[in-house]
């Protein structure tokens, strides 16, 4: 038997994917968490040998949860669902220890495939995260903005910013203001941040 461990932050989708690897014969999910970040207990615990975790809803970077995994669980395979990738994302998840990484809009069979696969071994990349990957989506800063969050991310005040760029500090401004709303980003350093996980700068 193959015994998984599933981490997901929604109930219904968590449930979902319990039936649908359970109703396989050499499938077995032998636990269920609602967050990656509770994960260390259970995998002590049960021992499985793989651990599928949604990382597209967790607040801790997703390189960190996956190497949280692996050194919680070193026999265990890591198979990593997501919504966004980027080159930089996905090399980056590799390299922390993940055994796969699937879409999570991937169907039930390519999901049971992923999880045989990974369980024996293998490594998995399924085509929708390739592509993605190798042509991430554009970024929706301009030039100038992503000039200026490279800079903005070194811990320069506005006025320095603004000097080395050649702007008026009422610009550098207006252009940060815009990379946050575009980001969703609380502060330059998260922006920054995720401008690079993305490949945007």
């Amino acid at each position: 038997m193959i015994r998984v461990v599933v981490a997901e932050e929604m109930s219904l989708l968590r449930s979902a994917l319990c039936v649908a690897l359970s109703s396989e014969d050499e499938i077995e999910v032998v636990a269920q968490v609602a967050r990656a970040l509770d994960l260390s207990d259970v995998l002590r615990r049960h021992r499985p040998d793989v651990v599928l975790v949604d990382l597209a809803s967790e607040i801790a970077p997703s390189v960190e949860v996956v190497a949280e995994i692996a050194g919680a669980a070193p026999d265990a395979a890591v198979l990593a669902m997501g919504r966004r990738w980027s080159p930089t994302v996905v090399g980056d998840l590799l390299a922390a220890g993940a055994h796969g990484l699937i879409g999570m809009d991937a169907p039930v069979e390519a999901l049971v495939g992923a999880v045989r696969e990974v369980a024996t071994g293998g490594r998995v990349i399924d085509a929708e995260v390739a592509v993605t990957a190798l042509m991430p989506p554009g970024s929706p800063l301009t030039r100038r903005e992503a000039e200026v969050l490279r800079v903005a991310a070194e811990g320069l005040p506005l006025k320095e910013i603004a000097r080395r760029l050649f702007l008026a500090h009422g610009t550098v401004r207006n252009h940060l203001s815009a990379v946050m709303r575009k980001t969703g980003a609380r502060n330059r350093m998260e922006a920054a941040w995720q401008a690079r996980r993305h490949g945007w700068i």
